[in-house]
């Protein structure tokens, strides 16, 4: 049996011997065998190393330039800026067994979520049970896994980066920093971060120059808010005398200093996956021969993926292509806080949630295109064509993001008037009538108090869809298989429309809503090209045109991947949801959540509701039937190869309770 080392043998540092490597030390704290050295297929036992990965970069190389307020950070005597990150890293114990190929994931605000999706394991943050570590797929075809903090803000426990601060020759700089919330319910204090995080220090919080303001939309001039009514009462908190109200905007404008150098989370995520790929054994790496890198990221760092390869950091130090290929997981349209100066690398941008930060971001789609209000052609794989660092891309949408994240400028123009089809290198992928966020069955309202949604939750499970991609992605990877042809709905099909002619049928109190997402031309100041923000809130100038997918007769989306449960019906799934009345704001978008409405059971039902969609009893007899349409289906699917064939039972399986649900 393999057993875990001595503790004292654990605690170590690798000195990393690459002269130019910004990947300078592994400092390993736990070295363990999984699972008691259970053998995984032919890739053998598997050991976890958790640790510190240590950097040091050169302001001047050409591929840290573009890296904002490096050069106002701190330097070692060598000129250096030094920085640190925690990392996690599951490999077989032999590196002789594994097969050739790391898989990263950027981690959504410190967490790890490969396990629970690709080895269907429950969620843990260091697995270490059978059920945390799953069916093993991964490690059963000998994958390399690695995670790394890349966040300096997250919530404590969570995986993050020690992000060096920028000063100005010593001297603390300052700037403006807002804070945006919006209540679920009457309160009298507030958090000025994202969900948790830290925030950045406030200078002198007594000072008159802070500022309160409030808004009904985003689009509404804000009213200030008389500076002697709040104040702040903590390094996180402010106090309003009258109360926040639920369903109203608020922003806090205040001078903070400080700011951290967020642009390392981008190349510290070059540098750890390009060490693995290139480093010897002699060099530090414990995980010598691969040769491949897949990145994955899951909505925040699905945007992280898509500004990492647009700012050119596909492109390592010595100017080698870093990921061979990325997944693009929800995404939507945007990019992100990811690289500027006091950004907030966890705040996005919703029709309703985290209002006016610079998210949805010219450009959007990986082919160059011009924005004719700036005369600026530009495309996210500028830079990397550029380098011939371009990876294989596949973003992944699903409903949600055509009406909260600007989706459909993925794959049309600014204009809304003209689709702009992906590069060979490249794939769009729609999972019609999926939601952003997948919610339990049986369908039950969101439970998080401030975005609570009239309808339940969709339920509708794609996680198989994704198994299935990355399964296609490896394959184009190492073995040149084409994946499956992009599916995302199209201008010129008339799968994708303007939202008044989407062809919503009539469901009682439920009407498709009329105004998704604007996404806006920002104005952060004259210093923005630079990556300063001077001008809080931004000024809104002129709106990006969005469309949104068509629908059958059901209510579900026409194009794309549609599972056998869109495609044999129970009910209408939507990737948005309305607020519920009493969290205010009630004809508003309830952040990324979807909408769960059951079809009628009888005709006699429908009828007398006044429901256009038909009912289940006149769409299946029976059962049997109603499983036999689902089987083809998914069947169909596979040979598509949107559903892996293992995936079948538990698709079948699904179907079967939620048909015996449906008609109970």
């Amino acid at each position: 049996m393999i057993r875990q080392l001595p503790a004292f043998l654990i605690i170590m540092s690798v000195v990393c011997s690459t002269a130019e490597a910004a990947v300078t030390r592994l400092q390993i704290d736990r070295r363990e065998v999984v699972l008691n050295g259970k053998s995984f297929g032919a890739a053998g036992p598997y050991e976890k190393i958790v640790g510190k990965v240590h950097f040091a970069l050169d302001p001047a190389l050409p591929q840290n330039r573009g890296i904002v307020d490096l050069n106002l950070a701190p330097k070692n005597a060598k000129g250096l800026v030094e920085f640190s990150a925690d990392f996690y890293l599951l490999k077989p114990v032999d590196p002789a067994m594994g097969n050739g190929r790391l898989f990263y994931e950027a981690g959504n605000r410190g967490t790890k979520r490969i396990l629970p999706v690709f080895q269907e394991a429950s969620n843990s943050a260091d697995p270490t049970t059978a059920q945390e570590f799953g069916n093993g797929a991964l490690m059963q075809q000998g994958f390399t896994l690695l995670w790394m903090g890349w966040q300096w803000d997250v919530p404590e426990g969570r995986m993050r980066m020690e992000i060096p601060i920028a000063t100005n020759n010593g001297a603390p700089i300052t700037g403006w920093v807002r804070g945006n919330f919006i209540p679920g319910a009457n309160a009298t204090s507030a958090l000025i971060a994202d969900r948790g995080h830290q925030p950045y220090p406030v200078v002198d919080p007594a000072n008159a120059e802070h500022r309160l303001l409030v808004r009904t939309l985003p689009t509404d001039p804000p009213r200030e808010i008389a500076r002697a009514t709040w104040r702040f009462t903590g390094p996180g908190t402010i106090t309003l005398d009258r109360g926040f109200e639920p369903g109203l905007i608020y922003d806090v404008v205040y001078r903070a200093r400080d700011p951290r150098v967020i642009g390392v989370g981008l190349s510290g995520t070059r540098d750890i996956v390009s060490f693995f790929k290139h480093a010897t054994a002699a060099q530090g790496n414990p995980m010598p021969g691969l040769n491949t890198a897949i990145g994955w990221g899951v909505s925040q760092t699905g945007r992280f993926l898509r500004h990492f390869v647009y700012e050119g950091f596909n492109e390592d130090e010595q100017g080698r292509r870093v990921f061979d290929g990325l997944i693009d997981q929800v995404g939507g349209a945007g990019r992100g806080s990811f690289n500027h100066r006091f950004g907030q690398q966890s705040r996005d941008q919703l029709q309703h949630f985290n209002i006016l930060y610079p998210v949805d971001m010219f450009p959007f789609s990986d082919a160059d295109q011009l924005d004719p209000e700036t005369g600026v052609t530009d495309g996210l794989l500028a830079r990397a064509t550029k380098s011939n660092t371009v990876p294989k891309f596949f973003h992944v949408l699903t409903d949600s993001e055509y009406f909260n994240r600007a989706g459909s400028l993925v794959h049309t123009d600014v204009t809304g008037t003209k689709d702009v089809p992906p590069p060979r290198t490249s794939r769009v992928y729609f999972i019609a009538s999926a939601p952003h966020i997948v919610g339990a069955f049986p369908p039950a309202p969101f439970n998080d108090p401030d975005f609570v949604g009239r309808a339940d939750m969709n339920p509708l499970v794609y996680t198989p869809v994704i198994r299935a991609l990355f399964r296609s992605l490896d394959r184009w990877i190492t073995e040149g298989i084409e994946p499956p042809a992009s599916r995302y709905p199209r201008l010129s099909d008339g799968t994708l429309t303007a939202i008044d002619k989407s062809g919503w049928p009539r469901i009682p109190g439920y009407a498709r809503p009329q105004n998704p997402m604007t996404t806006y031309r920002l104005d952060f100041g004259p210093d923005w090209s630079k990556g300063i923000v001077t001008k809080e809130p931004p000024e809104i100038g002129k709106p990006f045109v969005g469309r949104v997918p068509a629908v059958d007769g059901a209510g579900n989306d026409r194009a794309g991947i549609r599972l056998p449960e869109i495609e044999v019906p129970l009910a209408t799934h939507t990737g948005w949801n309305y607020r519920r009345a009493d969290i205010g704001a009630a004809d508003r978008l309830a952040s990324e959540i979807g909408s769960y409405l059951p079809l009628p059971r009888t005709r006699a039902d429908r009828q007398k509701s006044g429901d256009t969609r038909p009912s289940i009893a006149e769409r299946y007899k029976d059962a049997d039937e109603y499983i036999g349409m689902i089987l083809k289906a998914a069947v169909a699917l596979v040979k598509d190869g949107f559903l892996l064939p293992e995936d079948l039972p538990g698709v079948i399986e699904r179907a079967k309770t939620h048909y015996e649900w449906a008609t109970r």
